[in-house]
């Protein structure tokens, strides 16, 4: 067997604090309270086809009413008209049994039974509208188990060199059976289910590739977001979680709670979008986890697909596809199966394989050199190549040439220890473009801090306030924030402004796909009550995960930007006073007023701000608010994307300036979303900060 661990893994560095956990049981605790609820999804994924389901209660799972079983031909609409039959029948039970009747009949006493001690009126009138159907999954789930077997050891490898437990190999029988070309309703697609938005922060996805849509690249990305995910929550059965619900909701529950006990959370947390599928997701994952790691109890033997050989070659020009294939003489069926991030239009010929890409081969092909196919493709549309190591290392093989390394890899080999390792960054003096703010007027930028406002930027810096206001685009004086960067020059273009045609289009079509994507959730999320597929094809397009639910959308972002209960928000970068008063409809006056913030001055990053709504409700300004940063955010990560991170010791003497400008690529709002409880403003030595590591996206 020929295959390689991608070189890229080298630039996937550590996100976990101090102290990672265990990559063992403990770090994935099987809880007594939550082992009725591991039992129905192992029942689900084992015993009960997609011609199958339960009639279930969708809180207390241990109540199953009925198994409903279906014609194999039976079309969709019949099956949801018996779903609903029974759900009323069993309903009309609940209700003559919560009236205080006497059951009288053997299906009545059935219901009261399986209440058991729980079968008081009150509890029984709470349950008529907890009646739910769940279809059911072995044969998804057997084929699942079939398909892993091609892609486990790459995922163990990966898991392992991040520190990562090992059972979570498991996670992606919940989210797509293991199926590569699943995709869903609301845009989620491939092996690991990533939505767009979330999958541009560690994969490429553009017009010619879409990498969610490969099970390597997207395993790695995978394997950062969840070490993301369990540094900033701490515990495994969290960070899971957040897979579905994302980390900001997590983050919520947790700190409404006061615990990050899962038992808790799953049992008395509650949001709207804290749905069916977000309760289950961890109690769903140790359900796959269980048959997984003993597939035959469940299946009896099983006939596992082999790994996959190939080879992989760097292409450093763009290549036509049709070239490649008489080039290399493949099969060109084979060649797009294995490289399956290549989107339909280069395929047809209308876009090039891009220059950077990884282009995988068949093992057949493992003998090519970039000389010889250099030889072979010269001509009109020559193809350049730099071949990568064929075979697979081990995963001790951890030193590479630089020049062999893909696109992606960045960092050294130092990146691959436990979530334990910490780099440490030797503090370097300020670039003489970004000096500090005391000698600004020779510098091109000037770093907003809390107490300035336009006036004394103007006076400190000798541009006036007027064309302060047109070289950042200042509708007015309210629209400065702490941390924000403030061009001085026309002449200096910013660096975390698109500069190119070909860059600015592509983020702008990020933006209108971010947009659509949060409409498509929203969308699907307001049937979500009601979408319980009753047949194979449905689930496939619900989820396609084995719990469907189209509300959690598992992103990224951290940050709570919800309107605490005293009406109150805590400012987070990128925000202005400015911002607040057009979300609002308000007066930037009349919020300063409300704020005793004097005469033009910022708000400061993490500081707590009154708001009012007299002509806004709180959910319109959340909306307001949120679309703002996912514009934001999108418009970025069109044209960057992260490829690991690092643990950064501060010294003394520095600050949030100082370390954002020890990469220009950094934007203090990603920052911040990966150190969300830190406080800048006191940022002592030896505080721990999480670096993530940025690099360019290869433009079309």
């Amino acid at each position: 067997m020929k295959r390689f661990l991608p070189l890229a893994l080298l630039c996937l560095a550590p996100f976990a604090p101090v102290s990672a956990a265990p990559a063992n049981d403990e770090a994935l605790p099987r809880p007594a309270q939550l082992e009725p609820d591991v039992q129905f999804w192992i029942r689900v994924y084992s015993e009960v086809s997609t011609n199958e389901g339960f009639i279930h209660d969708q809180h207390k799972l241990s109540v199953i009413y009925e198994t409903l079983h279906f014609d194999a031909d039976a079309p969709p609409r019949e099956r949801a008209h018996r779903v609903d039959a029974e759900r009323s029948r069993v309903q009309e039970i609940l209700r003559h049994l919560a009236s205080g009747a006497a059951a009288q009949t053997d299906e009545e006493r059935h219901v009261r039974d399986l209440w058991g001690a729980d079968a008081t009126p009150a509890r029984l009138a709470e349950a008529v509208d907890d009646v739910r159907f769940q279809l059911g999954q072995s044969d998804r789930f057997r084929a699942g188990l079939q398909r892993a077997a091609a892609w486990d050891t790459h995922i163990a490898e990966v898991l392992a060199n991040l520190g990562l437990p090992a059972q979570i190999a498991a996670l992606p029988h919940v989210e797509s059976s293991f199926d590569p070309t699943a995709y869903s309703k609301v845009g989620a697609a491939g092996l690991w289910q990533f939505m767009r938005s979330t999958g541009r922060r560690f994969l490429r996805i553009d017009a010619a590739v879409d990498e969610r849509l490969d099970p390597f690249r997207a395993t790695e990305a995978a394997a950062q977001l969840l070490s993301y995910n369990y540094r900033l929550l701490g515990s495994w059965p969290l960070a899971i979680t957040a897979y579905n619900h994302g980390a900001e909701g997590v983050r919520r529950a947790r700190e409404q709670l006061g615990t990050d006990d899962i038992v808790r959370i799953v049992r008395e947390y509650h949001s709207p979008s804290f749905g069916f599928a977000s309760r289950n997701f961890y109690v769903s994952f140790l359900a796959a986890l269980s048959i997984a790691q003993n597939p035959e109890k469940y299946f009896g033997p099983l006939e596992r697909r082999s790994e996959s050989q190939f080879h992989e070659l760097k292409l450093t020009a763009p290549a036509n596809t049709e070239a490649l294939v008489r080039a290399l003489g493949i099969d060109r069926t084979i060649l797009r199966s294995l490289n399956p991030a290549l989107r339909p239009g280069v395929w047809s010929g209308q876009r090039p394989v891009p220059s950077g890409y990884i282009l995988r081969l068949p093992g057949s092909a493992a003998n090519w050199t970039a000389e010889a196919l250099a030889q072979r493709t010269s001509g009109p549309r020559p193809v350049t190549v730099a071949q990568l190591a064929p075979g697979r290392p081990s995963a001790s093989a951890q030193s590479a040439p630089l020049s062999a390394a893909p696109a992606t890899a960045t960092a050294t080999a130092t990146a691959m220890a436990s979530p334990a390792s910490q780099v440490e960054i030797v503090p370097t003096p300020p670039s003489p473009l970004v000096a500090d703010n005391v000698n600004t007027a020779a510098s091109p930028y000037y770093l907003v801090q809390g107490t300035d406002t336009l006036a004394s930027i103007a006076a400190r810096t000798g541009v006036p306030a007027n064309k302060l206001m047109a070289l950042n685009s200042l509708p007015d004086s309210d629209y400065l924030s702490d941390g924000q960067r403030l061009r001085l020059a026309a002449a200096v273009p910013e660096p975390e402004t698109v500069t190119t045609a070909a860059t600015l289009q592509t983020a702008q079509a990020a933006v209108v796909e971010s947009v659509e994507e949060q409409r498509a959730v929203a969308a699907a999320s307001q049937s979500a009550e009601r979408a319980e597929p009753v047949s194979a094809a449905q689930a496939q397009a619900e989820g396609p995960e084995l719990v469907p639910d189209p509300v959690g959308t598992g992103s990224a972002d951290p940050v709570d930007y919800s309107v605490g209960a005293d009406g109150s928000i805590v400012v987070v970068a990128a925000e202005t006073l400015g911002h607040y008063a057009d979300w609002l409809g308000v007066p930037a006056a009349r919020l300063r007023a409300l704020n005793s913030l004097r005469g033009h001055s910022t708000v400061k990053m993490g500081r707590r701000v009154k708001l009012e709504f007299p002509h806004a409700t709180r959910a319109q300004f959340e909306e307001r608010r949120r679309d703002y940063h996912e514009r934001l955010q999108a418009a970025y990560f069109a044209s960057h994307r992260i490829a690991g991170s690092e643990i950064y010791i501060a010294r003394r003497g520095d600050s949030l300036w100082s370390i954002t400008q020890r990469n220009v690529k950094l934007p203090i709002w990603l920052l911040q979303q990966y150190n969300p409880d830190l406080d800048f403003s006191d940022l002592r030595p030896g505080t721990q900060i999480s670096l993530p590591k940025v690099e360019d996206v290869p433009s079309l």
